[in-house]
């Protein structure tokens, strides 16, 4: 059996129907149940003028919310705020009432926006000490008349003072426009330049925290510090006519020494200039002092061992004879050593000399010796040499024991 095009169009309206119907209640449900998704949060405000129920609540300017209820409680208003269950909040949030116009609503902003850490749990409470709101257009006005009052004649210009001053900075200023131009031009050359260098002056500002939060947790090791430096100036303040004497005395030397220096400026001169020539042969002769310092505590030790005490003499064996014709023997070495000690550069001459002179009188003086030698000892004398003779002490060294 057929069914006719009327009785389609009517099962084709009931089936939209209960589609349309079908889309509604599931659109209800998902508006219902976005809305029961929300979190809650109440904030003390000071004062919530232009702020009403319904008013926006925002983050960065993106609403995500709105204000539920406002209660005064005394000297506060309490404002329950709903937003959005998916927005996150930072557990130290703020808020902060916004006039985005002299005139007209004003919403609540939620700062700073969530970047990491901890999340503001649900349901939490602001206190007032975590809120803001604007300065009333009343309070501006009424500061300005306050300010106005305490300029005004009633006031600072009650005897011309104020007058006075303004007067005397136009007249200051008359003419200075052109410098009063460069000034600002400085400063604003001078705020581009730390502008500039902003990370350097932070730099500088977080090293002075730094070294403040150092006193901060040596306080007693600074406290100490302090106390030490007190007693010190009282230790000062009780001799302060001692320390004041002191520096008078130290005064009236220095004077003293500037004037004895400037009188005698040649003589230092010299003095230092003899100094420097002292201080050269000595450095010359550095090998001598070295020398020197390693024989004499050994030729002293000798000569304490040599002292006679009964008789006050230096007792020591002495060859007097070997020693005279030790010296005649070599005439050459003895006017070497004369030349040396009464002209100075004389080793050239002494070659020459020395040689000639040997071969002269050397042959002469040794027999002479040699004979006076065996008349000393057949007279007894003199002790006969021993089949191994002793070195013969020729010179004071020598007898002293010093090694050279």
């Amino acid at each position: 059996m057929s069914t006719s095009l009327p009785g389609r169009l009517a099962g084709v309206a009931r089936i939209l129907t209960v589609v349309v119907v079908l889309a509604l209640v599931v659109g209800l449900g998902v508006v219902f149940g976005q809305r029961e998704r929300t979190s809650t949060l109440t904030v003390d405000f000071a004062r919530t003028t232009s702020l009403y129920e319904g008013s926006d609540v925002k983050i960065l300017g993106v609403a995500v919310g709105t204000v539920d209820s406002l209660t005064p409680r005394g000297e506060t208003v309490r404002a329950v705020i709903s937003y959005d269950a998916d927005v996150k909040l930072p557990s130290d949030v703020k808020a902060a009432i916004v006039s985005p116009s002299i005139v007209g609503d004003r919403y609540v902003q939620l700062t700073p926006a969530y970047s990491g850490g901890e999340v503001l749990a649900d349901d939490a409470r602001l206190g007032p000490d975590r809120t803001a709101v604007p300065v009333e257009l009343d309070e501006i006005y009424g500061s300005l008349d306050d300010l106005s009052v305490a300029l005004g004649p009633d006031g600072a210009n009650q005897d011309g003072a104020l007058s006075d001053l303004v007067d005397d900075t136009a007249r200051q200023l008359d003419g200075q426009g052109a410098q009063l131009n460069e000034t600002l031009r400085n400063f604003g050359r001078l705020s581009q330049t730390l502008s500039d260098n902003k990370d350097e002056l932070f730099g500088s500002m977080r090293e002075v925290e730094q070294f403040v939060d150092l006193l901060q947790r040596n306080d007693q090791s600074v406290r100490a510090f302090f106390d030490s430096t007190a007693q010190v100036s009282e230790v000062l303040e009780g001799e302060r006519e001692d320390l004041a004497a002191t520096l008078q005395a130290l005064g009236s030397a220095l004077v003293e020494v500037r004037t004895l220096v400037r009188d005698n400026r040649e003589e230092l001169r010299g003095n230092v200039e003899q100094l420097t020539t002292v201080a050269e042969v000595l450095a010359r002769h550095q090998a001598d002092l070295e020398e020197f310092t390693v024989s004499a505590p050994t030729a002293l030790s000798n000569v304490a061992l040599a002292y006679n005490g009964d008789s006050g003499t230096l007792d020591n064996h002495a060859d007097v004879l070997g020693l005279v014709l030790g010296a005649v023997e070599d005439p050459g070495n003895l006017l070497c050593n004369a030349g040396e000690a009464l002209i100075g550069d004389f080793a050239e001459q002494c070659d020459q000399l020395g040689d000639l002179l040997d071969s002269i009188v050397g042959p002469i003086i040794g027999g002479v010796g040699s004979a006076l030698q065996r008349a000393a000892v057949a007279d007894g004398t003199l002790p006969a040499a021993p089949s191994s003779p002793d070195n013969t002490q020729t010179s004071l060294s020598d007898m002293l024991g010093v090694q050279r």
